[in-house]
């Protein structure tokens, strides 16, 4: 049973937000590679690293099984339930990733230079 079960917008919203969530992967991505062109550093190695573990969470770890683990089922697989909790790791390995590219956006705005951001310095 579930105790959140939306219904309406939020419904719809949910859903158009979680398919984004590959194209963000791969965008958010890309802003770590060019920061990695431009110089090494580890703070783009981690993220990345961190930003994409959630492949494993969308493609082999999936939500049906962390429910399922949780609610003492074995969700027809061979995984073992200690891997639910690896995947609830991974959906809180991507915060850190989330707050540095809106703190980067927000950096931006406050110096009016967004067109500037997006054209030369994700460019370069």
């Amino acid at each position: 049973e579930s105790y959140f079960s939306p219904t309406g917008i939020v419904y719809y919203a949910i859903l158009v937000i979680d398919y984004t969530e590959i194209p963000a992967l791969f965008s958010v991505s890309l802003i770590y590679l060019n920061e990695l062109r431009k110089g090494f550093g580890w703070k783009p190695i981690v993220f990345l690293v961190f930003l994409n573990s959630q492949w494993l969470h969308i493609f082999w770890i999936t939500d049906e099984f962390v429910v399922t683990a949780f609610e003492g089922g074995s969700a027809g697989t061979s995984l073992p339930a200690w891997l639910a909790w690896v995947a609830i790791l991974i959906d809180y390995l991507e915060l850190p990733v989330i707050y540095d590219t809106l703190r980067r956006l927000a950096i931006s705005v406050r110096a009016q230079r967004v067109g500037q951001f997006l054209r030369e310095d994700l460019a370069d």
